[in-house]
């Protein structure tokens, strides 16, 4: 008995001291490429960004929780990139327009349609089906990339075509994304909208209430027979950066090639990809 037990307090020992060594790799591997001095400085950019208002050293290190001597070797890096503005009387630091020029060399949706290429390219792939990825533009649904079926025979929507955003499943889901007043605002400026009775209109509002709830639409198309749409939203809950990323299949191929829901779970996924690439 005592040797048994010698040896299970002999393997308790080593089976901690394994955790030991598991944990001092996983804290390794979590600090390894930390950047302490980078973590610094966006900190100040973001504190600053959000305060909206010029700000001493020492406000600023308490903002985000330094010591004013942790930071002055940061602002002072940040003056002369440009991307800080120090009064010259009080001393506070602003932003500059530094930023605000960096992020409009390029269009937001131009990076959108640039970070979106594989993430739509993997979905095509894996599900073997065309996908496309849609803004509004002048009210309407506006085509900006899509990614044609590895498959002989596929659906095809240009870039660059524009439908209604009242007729498509993508517009339900687009509207989905904003707040009521904004949604109604759209609405009261759609032509196919403002034709309806006043309980199409109604069942209508309803659809795009459970879009939000759940996240996604799958629906026969009303603009092209035989085929079904599935949509999601791209987008983050903080930005104006919003589209939607659809599939279009033949409704005849649902569930004899492939189902529902491995088209809804794929869709989510590329969702995950792109929202992550964009910021999220």
């Amino acid at each position: 008995m005592y040797i048994l037990y010698m040896k299970q307090t002999r393997s308790g020992l080593n089976l901690l001291n394994l955790s030991r060594k598991t944990q001092k790799m996983a804290e390794e591997n979590n600090t390894k490429y930390n950047a302490p001095a980078l973590d610094k400085g966006l900190d100040i950019l973001e504190y600053l960004s959000s305060e909206g208002i010029p700000l001493s050293q020492a406000e600023i290190a308490q903002g985000i929780s330094k010591t004013p001597s942790e930071i002055y070797r940061m602002l002072v890096c940040l003056e002369e990139r440009g991307y800080l503005i120090r009064g010259s009387n009080a001393g506070k630091y602003r932003l500059s327009l530094k930023m605000y020029s960096l992020s409009h060399r390029h269009t937001p949706f131009d990076e959108l349609k640039r970070v979106s290429h594989y993430p739509m390219q993997n979905l095509s792939e894996k599900i073997r089906q065309s996908c496309h990825l849609s803004i509004i533009n002048n009210d309407q649904l506006l085509i900006i990339a899509q990614m044609r079926s590895p498959n002989a025979v596929s659906l095809s929507i240009e870039e660059g075509t524009h439908f209604p955003l009242t007729l498509t499943t993508s517009g339900r889901v687009f509207l989905s994304i904003y707040l009521e007043d904004k949604r109604n605002d759209f609405l009261s400026r759609d032509e196919h909208y403002s034709k309806w009775t006043k309980k199409k209109q109604e069942e209508f509002k309803e659809s795009i209430l459970q879009v939000q709830k759940d996240g996604y639409r799958s629906a026969e198309s009303n603009i092209t027979s035989g085929i079904t749409d599935f949509a999601v939203p791209i987008g983050l809950n903080d930005s104006d950066l919003n589209a939607v990323l659809a599939v279009s299949v033949f409704s005849s191929s649902i569930d004899n090639e492939i189902s529902r829901e491995k088209i809804i779970e794929a869709l989510k996924e590329a969702q995950g990809e792109i929202n992550k690439l964009i910021g999220g």
